[in-house]
């Protein structure tokens, strides 16, 4: 038989640049097995973390090897989750319930779709673990309707676990039951936080309500509720299997673990990623993500999705932790990270941003409502050419009352993309504002009309060609000139230009 040279030298997926630096708990199973197969699952170790909590480890062992772990919520609030499960069995109580959140609705996630069209059964038996814990006996996965592929997985999933007897009653010939139910969210960002998203699967408008008291005391239908979402549900059965040592062996003393991102936006490598906690962003984007497309420089990184905060060029050797993000005024969030290089207005970043934040506030409270609109009023102003004086003072008064005043999670932190790119890139508003110029060239009532270098202009007359105005005039290899008044600013000529003679 011949043999194929070629197919023999390729190398393990590993030893790619794209892998070498990640470590996979959560996603280890993602791409290795069919998902629609329970099998596939037990034959990687499947369900024998749930077979150990249930029948050979009390309820306080669990938790207490939860805690020891040190995972935190790998939801964006970072809130211990051992401690989270204590207060819920705690508390008092004969009907307990279990819930995932999985309405990841930030613009360009997609870490928890991928574990539940890829790895379906990770979860289960993570929730599986937790109601045990707690002594809960039903549980619900809150999905989005716009993940069909993951809701028929699920589905499918919970049916097999059901026939070989790992879900519903007397499992593993215990006394424990347990049922799981999946609840198709309509696609309201807004339900994604706890209150929000426990009215939802009530039947009630999905708007958040004030805590205390919190849903390990007072949750679905008044009963003791624990609530995590996808990501940290799946860490469970390998701190379960393998310990709390173990899985400590990764990230750093205050945030232990891996954790799941998103990497889009500018960049050579896009694509799903986990990375040991304390990696840095230099490591995350070069090394993992191969640099910016078209080897352009770094600007910035957003992180934590349309709530989190824009990260500049400056703090490329961050360490990716709770706390550390926490203090330069970005967030973790579920694990969204947009890159951005030099030709990205932030201006128009924060705008984009808060647009879809001021969209999807469910009008509640009046700090989100109507501070969010008052602050996108300014940012469309500034953008349009049509920014005043003060203006970026208003919108940090504004940004500090909404964060402080607001009733839930997306108000409270809806202004960070404002405010960090206020912080890092104030030179950018000011320019719009003062020199009613944008400076990366991207918001087009600030673009005046191009020019050519006369000096460096080689005559080629390629600009004259892509010009849809026909503003450009020239002979052969003679210097050309741009009729301002005919110019309508869309940068093709500049985009052609070979020596980069035309600028705006």
């Amino acid at each position: 038989m011949k043999e194929y040279t070629a197919i023999k030298e390729l190398p393990y997926y590993e030893e790619l640049d794209f892998y070498k630096k990640q470590k996979r708990i959560v996603l280890q199973n993602c791409g290795l097995i069919d998902p629609e197969k329970i099998d596939d699952y037990i034959e990687k170790k499947g369900y024998q973390a749930a077979a150990k909590a249930i029948t050979q480890m009390k309820s306080k062992e669990i938790i207490e090897e939860v805690k020891k772990s040190g995972l935190r919520g790998r939801g964006g609030g970072g809130f211990p989750t051992g401690l989270k499960w204590q207060f819920a069995k705690d508390a008092e109580g004969e009907k307990k319930y279990i819930v995932c959140n999985a309405d990841e609705g930030d613009p360009g996630a997609f870490m928890d779709r991928s574990l539940l069209e890829g790895d379906p059964h990770k979860l289960l038996e993570g929730m599986m673990i937790a109601a045990y814990a707690i002594d809960a006996d039903e549980g619900y996965i809150y999905v989005r309707a716009e993940y069909p592929l993951a809701i028929r997985r699920l589905k499918k999933a919970i049916s097999q676990a059901e026939e070989l007897g790992l879900l519903g009653e007397n499992i593993f010939g215990t006394e424990f039951n347990f049922k799981i139910h999946i609840k198709e969210g309509a696609g309201a960002f807004v339900c994604g936080e706890e209150t929000a998203l426990m009215a939802s699967i009530e039947g009630k408008r999905g708007t958040p309500t004030s805590r205390p008291p919190y849903p390990a005391q007072s949750g679905l239908w008044g009963k003791p509720t624990n609530i995590n979402n996808v990501e940290t549900y799946a860490n469970i059965p390998f701190i379960i299997d393998n310990g709390a040592e173990e899985f400590n062996k990764f990230g750093t003393e205050n945030s232990s673990g891996t954790k799941v991102f998103a990497l889009t936006g500018k960049i050579k490598n896009t694509g799903l990623v986990e990375v040991p906690m304390g990696l840095s962003l230099r490591d995350i984007i070069y090394d993992i993500g191969g640099g910016i497309t078209d080897d352009k420089g770094f600007k910035a990184v957003q992180t934590g999705g349309p709530s989190g905060g824009c990260i500049p060029a400056e703090q490329l050797d961050l360490k990716i932790d709770y706390d550390s993000l926490k203090e330069i005024g970005a967030m973790m969030g579920s694990g969204g990270m947009v890159v951005m290089d030099e030709d990205t207005c932030m201006v128009d970043v924060a705008r984009f941003f808060l647009t879809f934040t001021q969209s999807e506030s469910c009008g509640k409270c009046t700090p989100c409502r109507l501070g969010t609109k008052r602050m996108l009023e300014i940012l469309e102003r500034i953008t349009e050419g049509e920014g005043k004086k003060g203006d970026i003072e208003k919108l940090e008064q504004l940004g500090k009352v909404i964060k402080e005043a607001s009733l839930c999670g997306l108000g409270q932190t809806a202004p960070n993309p404002v405010l960090t790119t206020i912080k890092y890139f104030r030179d950018e508003y000011e320019a719009h504002i003062n020199d009613k110029k944008c400076p990366a060239g991207q918001c087009d009532a600030l673009k005046g009309s191009y020019v050519i270098d006369e000096d460096h202009c080689i005559g080629c007359g390629q600009c004259k060609t892509v010009c849809p105005a026909d503003a450009i005039t020239g002979k052969k290899q003679k210097a050309h000139t741009i009729d301002p008044e005919a110019c309508i600013s869309c940068g093709a000529c500049a985009e052609v230009c070979p020596v980069n003679a035309i600028s705006n």
